[in-house]
């Protein structure tokens, strides 16, 4: 299996990389066009602003290789807001892998940026939950969220509904951080490895 994690310069890659190490399971970090488009599953983890994640991106050369991927791709946090089609963070236009839109979280009297533990609903029978209890809890650390949309497949409340997880053919995205979310995190890399 080659698992590659693209560099978008732009987050903790290693931290990812340790996830995918604890379960045995070997990645690579790069952001080689050639090396990224032989993979046989890839990862586009971020975090920070979506404007100068994009400007990496672009800077990098890795958008069209990135939005012209067909093999399985989750993204992380950021990743899987720069999947939608624009972000009101820095008001840019980002992947448009798949419907929706990055809005800063509606202020409902809760504390900016949503931090911690939160539970996530997923859609019942979907393999990136395969073996995960309904309503277990993963860790989030984000202002902006993608509210629910048609690509939505679990959602997290923090004052009001958004997405926790997306996903439009081989594109997968994640809000909160697997990497950082224990057991649960950890069988939902692995079921993005096994299942998808």
């Amino acid at each position: 299996m080659n698992l590659t994690i693209i560099d978008t310069g732009c987050a903790n890659l290693s931290s990812v990389k340790f996830a995918f190490d604890r379960l045995g399971i070997s990645a690579q970090i790069t952001k080689d066009l050639a090396k990224i488009r032989s993979a046989d599953k890839l990862l586009l983890p971020g975090v920070g602003t979506a404007a100068a994640a994009m400007k990496i991106l672009q800077d990098r050369d890795l958008i069209e290789t990135i939005r012209n991927a067909t093999q399985p791709m989750l993204g992380i946090c950021l990743g899987m807001q720069l999947m939608t089609e624009f972000s009101a963070e820095g008001n840019v236009e980002t992947l448009k892998l798949m419907s929706g839109k990055t809005e800063l979280i509606p202020n409902t009297g809760l504390p900016l940026p949503h931090m911690g533990w939160n539970k996530v609903r997923y859609q019942t029978d979907h393999p990136l939950f395969h073996g995960i209890s309904q309503d277990s809890h993963f860790y989030f650390v984000h202002s902006f969220a993608v509210l629910p949309n048609d690509s939505t497949i679990a959602t997290c409340d923090y004052g009001v509904p958004f997405s926790a997880a997306i996903a439009n053919k081989n594109f997968y995205g994640v809000q909160f951080h697997p990497e950082r979310s224990g057991k649960n995190g950890a069988k939902l890399l692995k079921n993005f490895v096994e299942n998808l």
